[in-house]
């Protein structure tokens, strides 16, 4: 008997994870922008439901790096369905490690972007300085909607 087969999403585009790490080591939020379906859904490691359009990702991914200091990537992997890019941070003097997971459509833009973060001390502290930004995010993805 064979294994049934699991759907998964076209091949990633070679590099396109490498564009939006690029964009996020430059700081650069309209390169980070750039690499967003407009459909994208972000997961987010310390909300339940995940929010889904360009506006709220960008809105929230610029609001990360004010929240997150000495942030850097470590490593970067990439399969056929997209890229894990593991990182470390700061969070209010917490080291905090965590991984982006970008699923890739065919033309290379992120669709599905998915973090996960540890330890416990610092994911609260992040949902704590993120949740005191939510008003700002959410007029920041309204301005840019």
């Amino acid at each position: 008997m064979s294994t049934p087969r699991r759907s998964s999403p076209p091949p990633s585009a070679p590099g396109a994870g490498s564009a939006f790490r690029a964009a996020v080591e430059a700081r650069d939020l309209a390169a980070m922008r750039a690499c967003l379906a407009d459909d994208v859904v972000f997961r987010s490691p310390v909300a339940h439901r995940p929010y889904a359009g360009k506006a709220i990702t960008g809105a929230i991914l610029a609001n990360v790096l004010e929240v997150f200091e000495d942030f850097r990537y470590l490593r970067e992997l990439q399969d056929a369905d997209g890229h894990a890019l593991v990182f470390e941070a700061t969070v209010d003097g917490l080291q905090l490690s965590g991984c982006d997971f970008l699923v890739l459509d065919a033309d290379g833009l992120i669709t599905d972007f998915t973090v996960m973060v540890r330890p416990l001390r610092a994911a609260q502290a992040l949902a704590e300085q993120m949740g005191a930004r939510f008003d700002r995010i959410v007029a920041m993805a309204g301005d840019e909607a």
